[in-house]
């Protein structure tokens, strides 16, 4: 019976340490690194809700958005009023433009925990990705968030997955139109590869049993697909003032002469190569295949540069966004030097456009190549240069907290106590507790290198209560160690 005792407390060590690796492993970028160390944790209690949280993160940030949302929704199986893993839901989906799905979420995890500012946050850019989702193809810019390829409309990012958007939800949800031969033509035209998708999701709708039928997640089958029928719709509406087509008897043979024309001709074409494009860039790096990748990339940076600027205004954004993504897929295959020439390279098409979010996107890509291959120093640099660019309390905290670390790691500790109080601060503001616990700990280990161990000992000690708050038993031995271990520091 002892020995049986000893070996689950063996176990449970091994568990903790696994965590905190893993959460260790997260905050320095090493993302993959750090979700192999949560599965090897799950391997030994595949109960454990923070872990599949904990996973999902990595995923989320590595690209994996189906994976972050399957490691949500294993959480809230253990707990279903686990607000962590409903903003994970909410932000996976998110990512996956599945913008109305995260809306439900972001809105149950408001319900559970008022106090989170970012369930409110993530509310709003839901509700504003929703509004910006339809628009003019001219229109559509290129953004990269993490290691994800973005089109971005106005002020909001969208994923780029052409059908995955439902619109107007104001909109009476049984309504459905009712197109003559001709305006059916039209449609064809104006939707192209996506016309077969329109007919299917259609006779869908004539299927009384399956509409009947909900979700996993509760939702209607009837609403969700209404609400792509929606999308759908407008999509051909706005293209069609784009490029109109056969409005009238007289456009007749305008019409018929676009359509001898090569294909990637028309507005609506572009914006269609590049979200088909990109699909299938992101898809080929969320599933390891980086060369693979990186040619999808290389050819469709070819093709948009022979675009001319008339036909496409945002051709630099767009080069810029896929400068950016080549420059991930070369960190994956772990040619430092190519990453860095082409998020440079982002950079520098960034300035030209005067685009605030690419700046802040290419600055962030540099800073983290560099941070990842302990050119601490570098790295700062860059992410200093993004502080102007951030205004999210979220992205603050972690952007400071960066800062912090490199710092630490150079030794100028009186910076890194500095940007970690500004991460604790920005963190408060963001009600995000395991911020305030990475902040914390950081402003300790500071306090600690300078000598100041009573103020070492204050922070420890904050960062232990934050842990306790959030149940996290790894966080917690981890802390109360490095606390122990300042208390020897104070005088007798």
């Amino acid at each position: 019976m002892w020995d049986g005792e000893l070996d689950e407390q063996k176990l449970k060590g091994v568990f903790s340490s696994l965590v905190a690796d893993g959460g260790w492993l997260f905050l320095k970028g090493e993302n993959q690194k750090a979700a192999d160390s949560f599965t090897s944790a799950l391997a030994l209690n595949q109960d454990d809700k923070n872990c599949f949280v904990g996973r999902s993160k990595c995923y989320l940030k590595m690209g994996h958005s189906d994976q972050a949302l399957k490691d949500a929704e294993a959480s809230l199986k253990v707990d279903a009023t686990f607000f962590e893993g409903l903003y994970m839901k909410a932000e996976a989906l998110y990512h996956m433009a599945e913008f109305e799905f995260a809306l439900v979420f972001y809105h149950r995890g408001l319900k559970l925990r008022p106090q989170i500012q970012e369930f409110r946050l993530g509310i709003q850019k839901a509700q504003e990705a929703m509004e910006n989702s339809i628009g003019s193809p001219s229109s559509v810019k290129l953004k990269n968030k993490g290691d994800l390829a973005f089109f971005r409309k106005d002020e909001e990012v969208k994923r780029s997955k052409p059908i995955s958007a439902i619109q107007n939800l104001t909109k009476e949800k049984k309504q459905q139109s009712q197109k003559t031969p001709k305006k059916e033509k039209t449609t064809r035209q104006m939707l192209g590869e996506f016309y077969s998708d329109r007919k299917y999701l259609e006779s869908l709708m004539k299927d009384e049993d399956l509409v009947k039928g909900k979700t996993k997640g509760g939702e209607r089958l009837e609403d969700v697909i209404q609400g792509c029928l929606s999308y759908l719709d407008t999509c051909t509406d706005f293209w069609k003032q784009e490029s109109p087509i056969c409005d009238q008897e007289k456009n007749r043979k305008p019409a018929q002469q676009k359509r001898s024309k090569p294909r990637h001709g028309a507005p609506s074409e572009h914006a269609q190569f590049l979200l088909k494009s990109l699909d299938e860039i992101d898809a080929d790096l969320e599933c390891g295949n980086a060369e693979g990748s990186l040619k999808k990339a290389e050819e469709v940076m070819k093709v948009v540069q022979r675009w001319s600027d008339k036909e496409v205004p945002d051709k630099k954004e767009i080069l810029g966004g896929l400068h950016s993504c080549m420059g991930n897929a070369w960190l994956d295959l772990g040619d430092v030097d190519k990453a860095l020439e082409h998020h440079h390279k982002d950079l520098e098409l960034s300035k030209q456009c005067s685009m605030p979010e690419a700046l802040s996107r290419a600055l962030d890509n540099i800073g983290r190549v560099y941070a990842q291959t302990g050119q601490f120093e570098q790295a700062a640099e860059f992410w200093q240069k993004k502080i102007p660019l951030v205004y999210g309390a979220l992205e603050k905290t972690w952007l400071f907290h960066g800062l912090g670390c490199c710092y630490l790691m150079l030794d100028r500790h009186d910076e890194a106590r500095e940007f970690g109080l500004r991460s604790a601060a920005a963190a408060d503001e963001a009600a995000d507790e395991k911020w305030q616990i990475n902040a914390h700990v950081l402003v300790a280990q500071s306090e600690l290198k300078l000598g100041n161990f009573e103020s070492s000992v204050f922070y420890f000690e904050r960062a232990l209560t934050h842990a306790k708050l959030q149940e996290d038993d790894s966080a917690m031995e981890a802390i109360q160690k490095a606390l122990e271990e300042a208390k020897q520091q104070l005088p007798q």
